[in-house]
């Protein structure tokens, strides 16, 4: 396992300085992420919290179709795909304006504002990553949309720079174009790269309530003693030791969204009962996930937690090599 302070694109092709094209779409899929660790260490004079965690890309993504336009101004599509799109999940569509609050419009008008850029832009946004989640899917189609909004407007930036430019509105924006696992430090835009974890499958969990990330971090405590617990953790698992990392597995958040959302509770004493072992909150919550070694496993899993009732279950898989994609049309 090693460890390599990088922000990079891992994508089929780099962002590229060309004449912006009006007909063209530029495909962006964006990931979720799971937090395999999160410690917190400590309040910042800022009002942020300074934290260490480990987190990992996961199969599960939202689709971004980016198309530059004559008319000024970024104009947002969004419609729901995969479980979102069923019945069932109606409760996880949730929170996802498309209007000038929406990340992924602040992002692009941003980066039109920095860039110089007249031009206007067309976005349709497949959710499939449920918010208020823990999940990072508003994070995630933000570094999209500026990796995305840079082609379309033929805009040569570095990944570095755009990672900077997505820092100023979402802390964990820069950790998107890690293009793989990798440790955020900081209030989570500084990264680290880290090699040799493996793609193990993973079920993922959601209650229908979801939860405010403010609200999680305002109640939660700092635990300075967990400094350098992410890396022990990523050199475990890159060994294939997968008992010893569940035990190294912690979230300091998990408290506070236990009491915020007594869900998050009845989620993992179900999924405990499904079979999952050490099932953890991820990021501020509201879901839960729980590492298997098959996907046989995590298919029995998943199934009985649909079969309890929860609307959102994922089996999905940690993609080590897997960034925001960006592809041509």
């Amino acid at each position: 396992m090693s460890l390599r302070p990088v922000v990079t694109v891992a994508a089929s092709r780099k962002v590229r300085s060309v004449a912006p094209s009006h007909s063209a779409f530029t495909t962006v899929l964006a990931p979720a992420k799971l937090n395999l660790s999160l410690a917190v260490l400590d309040r910042r004079a800022d009002g942020f919290h300074e934290i260490e965690s480990l987190m990992v890309p996961v199969s599960l993504h939202d689709t971004l179709r980016v198309r530059a336009a004559a008319a000024p101004g970024i104009r947002l599509r969004v419609t729901f795909g995969g479980r979102l799109a069923q019945p069932v999940a109606a409760a996880l569509r949730r929170d996802v304006p498309a209007d000038d609050t929406n990340l992924v419009v602040r992002a692009a008008r941003l980066l039109a504002e920095e860039a110089g850029v007249t031009q206007g832009l067309d976005v349709e946004l497949v959710k499939e990553i449920p918010s208020g989640a823990g999940l990072g899917g508003g994070s995630s189609d933000a570094a999209a949309i500026l990796m995305a909004a840079a082609d379309a407007w033929g805009i040569d930036w570095s990944a570095e720079r755009l990672a900077a430019l997505g820092s100023r509105i979402g802390s964990d924006i820069p950790w998107f174009f890690a293009g793989g696992p990798a440790i955020a430090g900081g209030r989570g835009e500084q990264v680290t790269a880290t090699c040799g974890i493996p793609p193990l499958p993973v079920v993922i969990a959601c209650p229908a309530a979801g939860l405010s990330t403010a609200a999680v971090y305002a109640r939660c405590t700092p635990e300075a003693s967990r400094r350098g617990a992410a890396v022990q953790l990523a050199t475990t698992l890159a060994a294939g030791r997968l008992r010893a990392a569940q035990a190294l597995m912690h979230n300091g958040l998990e408290p506070p969204a236990r009491g915020l959302c007594p869900d998050v509770s009845r989620l993992l004493d179900d999924m405990e009962r499904a079979g999952a072992v050490r099932p953890m909150l991820t990021g501020s919550g509201s879901a839960c996930f729980a590492l298997v070694r098959t996907a046989t496993e995590a298919g029995r899993i998943a199934a009985r937690l649909t079969a309890a009732g929860w609307p959102g279950v994922f089996p999905v898989r940690i993609e080590p090599g897997r960034g925001t994609h960006v592809l041509m049309e």
